[in-house]
Formats: structure tokens, sequence, C-alpha cells
């Protein structure tokens, strides 16, 4: 509704064409015609391809797996043998394989969770520790072989001593501890430094590491650090998939225990 003002003239109804050719009228009008359908057309199409463009970039945004990940399932390993270097009483219910990689971040921050396991299992769970160096990691090979070199001409408390400060003193990520320290490493845990380097360049132990890693693939590993929860018999019972707290790891232990 329009308001009235008396005080103005009224509107001229005259038309802008008023007075034109009956030609120039229809040039005018076919224009009109014509830029209006456009109009139209693009009020149809545009809001369409946005959205669409604005869908197909969602879709690509949009994870493709919003699942939770597939805990992976352990199979039974190599048996625990005189060969493996045991921690704790070889006489236990249970014992703990870890595969692990000295420089793997995380299997850093899990290494004092399983010593706590060590204190709290005393004659229930003992460990082994079997190696699981990962190929971007430059220095875990050596590192493994040189802990394997220590094994052998000490005995199993000095390759433990080894790994425990490996643990302590790497920074892990691959080069976390220096190649040139391993010699004096050894001859802190008290082994002959000159008769340790012999081993470790030698590359006596090199067969060792790649045979425990292929062990660990066939029992389910794929990542580090991966711990099997092992029966008497060489059973696998469950697996620890990680660098887990020593509550979850706790609760993983009861369970296996339980079931025996």
């Amino acid at each position: 509704m329009m308001e009235n003002h008396p005080h103005l003239p009224p509107p001229l109804n005259k038309g802008v064409f008023d007075g034109a050719s009956p030609k120039l009228t229809f040039i005018f009008g076919l224009i009109a015609g014509v830029a209006i359908t456009t109009l139209i057309g693009l009020a149809i199409v545009l809001p369409k391809a946005y959205g669409s463009s604005k869908s197909a970039k969602t879709a690509a945004a949009a994870p493709t797996n919003t699942g939770a990940p597939t805990a992976p399932t352990f199979n039974n390993v190599k048996p625990v043998t005189d060969a493996d270097y045991i921690r704790g009483d070889k006489n236990a219910k249970l014992t703990l394989i870890e595969y692990s990689d000295l420089e793997c971040p995380f299997c850093k921050n899990f290494h004092p969770t399983m010593l706590k396991v060590m204190e709290e299992y005393q004659g229930k769970v003992n460990w082994v520790y079997r190696n699981y160096p990962l190929s971007f990691h430059a220095n875990a090979q050596p590192e493994a072989e040189a802990a394997l070199c220590v094994a052998k001409l000490g005995n199993a408390d000095k390759h433990w001593a080894f790994i425990d400060k490996i643990f302590e003193r790497t920074t892990s990520n691959g080069t976390g501890f220096a190649l040139t320290a391993l010699g004096p490493l050894a001859k802190e845990v008290g082994v002959n430094q000159d008769k340790f380097q012999k081993c470790l360049d030698s590359g006596e132990m090199k067969q060792r590491v790649l045979d425990e890693t292929a062990d660990g693939n066939t029992g389910g590993v794929s990542g580090t650090p991966s711990t099997l929860i092992v029966d008497r018999n060489g059973q696998t019972i469950s697996g620890i998939p990680g660098a887990y707290p020593f509550e979850q790891v706790k609760a993983y232990i009861d369970k296996a225990l339980a079931q025996l």
C-alpha cells in the first residue's frame, strides 16, 4: 500500500516508449526478453553449480575412515629358548615378548612401564626383548646388533643394562644415540670394548636381528612397541599393541593370568 502525499504533484503515467516507432519498440522488447531469460537461467544454474562445488570440496576434505582402528591379531612366534635373554624368573607363568626398536620414541616411553611390570609381577612374569628396528630409524639396526654383541660377550644382565642405558640416553627418532658411543657404552656395562667393536663391525649379529624382525611379522607385529603375552607352552594369549600406560598393561596381564 502506498502512502499519498497531497502536496506533491501527481505522478506521470507516460511510458518510456510512448511515441517510439513500432520497429524500435520491437527491438528493445527482443533485447529485454533475451536479457531476462539469461538472468533467469543464471539464477537457476549458479546455485546448483556452487552447491556441487561445495559438496565436492566437503567430500574431499572428509576423512575416509571415521571408525576406530582395528586392533592387530597376534599369533604364535618363535618359542623362548636359552638363546633369548630373559629378564626375571625363567619359570614365571607368563612371558612378555616385546618387539622393539631402540630408536623408537614410543618404545623409549614404554620402557619404564615394562620395568614397573617387572617390579609388580616378580615371579609371575618375565620379559624377553626381541629386535624390530624400523627402516626409517637409521641407527636402530646397528644398535640392535650392538645389544646382541654385548649379550654374546657378557650375559643377559649386561644385555639388559645396555638396552636400559640406550633408552635412558637416546633422544630417539632414528639417530638419538650416536653410533660412536656404542663402544664406550659396552665398556661401561662391563664388556671388553675392542672385542665388542670387532663383533659389531663384522656384522655377525645382522642376520639374527633380521630373523627376529621376520618372526615378529609372523606374529602379527606391524609397529613398535608390540608385546605378546605368552604362556609356558609358548602359546600367545593376547598382545599389547603399543606404548600403553601401566594400568592398561596391568589389565592385560591380570586377564591373561586369570586364564591360566
